[in-house]
């Protein structure tokens, strides 16, 4: 029974400090824009690069004529001939 004096002050002080965040965050505007970070978040970075820009290849892919840098360039397996372009 003792412990009910020490949990219900603490239970009163946690509720207004959840209360008191809650007031904050919605008076400086975290809760105006829900869907914007989330679109943001599935945009592909490629999308901000100009064109021509020359982005660097990433190790071990080479060029490909017509392709973008950085794309792993066709490799004919062992033995056998080349697809046909």
């Amino acid at each position: 029974m003792d412990i009910l004096y020490l949990l219900v002050p603490l239970s009163v002080v946690l509720a207004i400090a959840i209360g008191a965040a809650f007031w904050w965050a919605v008076r400086n505007d975290q809760f105006e824009d829900l869907e914007g970070p989330a679109h943001r978040l599935l945009l592909d970075d490629d999308d901000r690069i100009p064109p021509g820009s020359g982005t660097p290849p990433a190790p071990g892919c080479a060029p490909v004529p017509g392709g973008r840098a950085g794309t792993p360039a066709p490799v004919a397996a062992a033995g056998m001939p080349p697809p046909p372009d």
